[in-house]
């Protein structure tokens, strides 16, 4: 603890800048993986497989219910749309189902991005720390004092190596965060896309058998 203590006092003004970004990629990961992973997640294929056995059993209110139950879950949501409007039409069902579709949509793409645009901050000042080390480290052999150049040449190299470091440190864990979240993200996206299809061709395959 106390050598990264060190290590991050010698890296200079830089290194606080870095660790905002760090704490702002860590709290906004957090935040994704729960709504993504509990909040708005559900097993697609699970709960298909439940609507269409009670469709099939002309027990429409039963699956709406079931989606309710589902809480905030996106597909149920969409789902629960589509199932609301069972009995009026292909159409309305595919227009209920795309407006609960895109109101959904920019809640699970939130933030996301910003992680990765944090995280190439976090990088770029770490750069933005070598330069002005470098430049320090320079001076220092240019024009400090020989009892203070060794101890100016040595801190500026500190912040040089000591930002970019830091900028590393957090700038790629921030990216691979980025990859999985947006993994989770569109999985739940493509669930959206796919079982909207399957429960509309349901819900208008339920609709032609009761005509007939």
């Amino acid at each position: 603890m106390q050598a990264f203590a060190d290590f991050y006092r010698q890296g200079g003004m830089f290194m606080h800048f870095i660790a905002l970004c760090g704490l702002y990629i860590i709290a906004v990961s957090v935040y994704k993986f729960i709504f993504l992973l509990v909040k708005f997640n559900t097993n697609g294929a699970n709960l298909m497989k439940q609507i269409q056995k009670l469709v099939m059993a002309n027990n429409v209110d039963k699956a709406i219910k079931l989606c309710t139950a589902a809480g905030d879950a996106a597909l149920a949501n969409v789902m629960k749309a589509g199932l609301s409007r069972a009995n009026r039409g292909e159409l309305e069902i595919q227009n209920a189902m795309e407006e609960a579709t895109l109101e959904v949509t920019p809640k699970i793409t939130k933030l996301v991005d910003t992680i990765f645009a944090a995280s190439s901050t976090a990088t770029m000042l770490g750069l933005l720390g070598t330069i002005f080390g470098l430049i320090q480290a320079f001076e220092a052999v240019a024009h400090a004092a020989p009892e203070q150049k060794s101890a100016m040449l040595a801190s500026g190299i500190a912040i040089a190596m000591n930002t970019t470091g830091f900028g590393l440190i957090i700038a790629i864990p921030g990216t691979v965060l980025t990859v999985v979240i947006k993994g989770f993200a569109n999985r739940i996206l493509d669930d959206m896309d796919l079982y909207s299809v399957k429960l509309v061709n349901l819900l208008v395959s339920r609709e032609k058998g009761t005509a007939e």
